[in-house]
């Protein structure tokens, strides 16, 4: 145990009450926590991009809203004649990489706050489009998505098998996020989050680094997307908007930037009161910003990033008595 990393430890210290959800749902409700895995995998998405990167979007609303729209498409019009439930999965990460392909083409060879605006500008084009393209139902959205079966064996459309395959993507993507973070490449964008110049002179194409990186966390928020219109049977104009994009934003700065489990905490905190305070109406929006201010006042490097913070304070202590 003691070769395996930290981050992988809290997730199979995690799993097994995560497993036991559909069988105490009094507890937990099993469609609430398969939507806080949706957010909290589109939060490791975005994640790899400003936290290991150095990258600010505001344009991930479009890849994680057209993954939703493209899977749900597929499974209205298709599922009946039995089209597959992975392969409409992966029509939507595939167009959200490609997505995430052309904004990012446009707009790696900018930095700071000029990336930011092209992403921001782009990402309201994607927008536009999904209010005037009839298909996406515009401000009705799709409702009634069917989930299909998986494999063509298990059915979906109980919630309890569903979230089985909600909590198996959100596992195999976190563990892929972590690989990737951990890998020769992931060192890369660490050593150009840090010092661009100084990757460009030890022989990085930063270029190319950034563009791969934007385009790894498209697909990632993609796949969030086409989960969560399976698991809410919904995709909507809300997916698509710039809300969307800085909900997101504001889960990771939460957790910790930078962080393994920073998005998830901080994804589980929003989508939580949004949950239990909905009937409060705006007031939730007002709530959020005050915690938000308070974590940036108190918990600079976020909620997870300030207790690792601490313990490393604390060994170091214990090492030096």
């Amino acid at each position: 145990m003691k070769n395996i990393p930290t981050s992988i430890r809290i997730l199979l210290v995690l799993l097994l009450p995560a497993l036991l959800v559909p069988v105490f749902p009094e507890i937990a409700y099993p469609v609430f926590v398969m939507k806080v895995l949706c957010y909290a995998l589109f939060a490791l998405a975005f994640n790899l991009l400003i936290g290991f990167t150095g990258l600010v979007s505001f344009g991930h609303a479009a890849f994680f809203g057209w993954a939703s729209y493209t899977t749900g498409i597929l499974m209205i019009k298709l599922s009946a004649s039995g089209f597959p439930v992975e392969l409409a999965i992966l029509a939507g990460v595939l167009v959200a990489t490609a997505i995430g392909w052309l904004i990012g083409t446009l707009a790696i060879r900018r930095t700071g706050i000029y990336f930011s605006m092209i992403t921001l500008a782009l990402s309201q084009i994607a927008y536009f489009l999904a209010v005037q393209i009839k298909w996406t139902g515009g401000e009705d959205g799709m409702q009634g998505i069917p989930r299909g079966k998986l494999l063509g064996l298990v059915d979906l459309s109980v919630d309890a098998n569903m979230y089985y395959f909600t909590l198996a993507v959100f596992v195999v993507g976190f563990l892929a996020i972590h690989r990737i973070v951990h890998s020769p490449f992931g060192q890369a964008l660490k050593a150009l989050r840090d010092n661009a110049p100084r990757a460009v002179s030890l022989g990085y194409d930063i270029d190319r680094c950034k563009l791969y990186a934007f385009m790894l966390s498209a697909a990632f928020a993609g796949l969030a997307g086409s989960l969560k219109a399976l698991v809410l049977q919904l995709s909507a104009l809300n997916d698509v908007m710039l809300s969307t994009s800085t909900e997101v934003l504001l889960m990771t700065l939460l957790g910790g930037l930078g962080t393994g489990w920073g998005p998830v905490v901080g994804a589980t905190l929003v989508v939580s009161l949004q949950n239990y305070l909905a009937e409060l109406g705006g007031v939730v929006t007002i709530i959020i910003g005050l915690t938000f201010i308070v974590c940036v006042s108190f918990f600079r490097r976020g909620m997870v990033g300030e207790a690792q913070a601490w313990l490393q304070r604390r060994q170091a202590k214990r090492q030096n008595t």
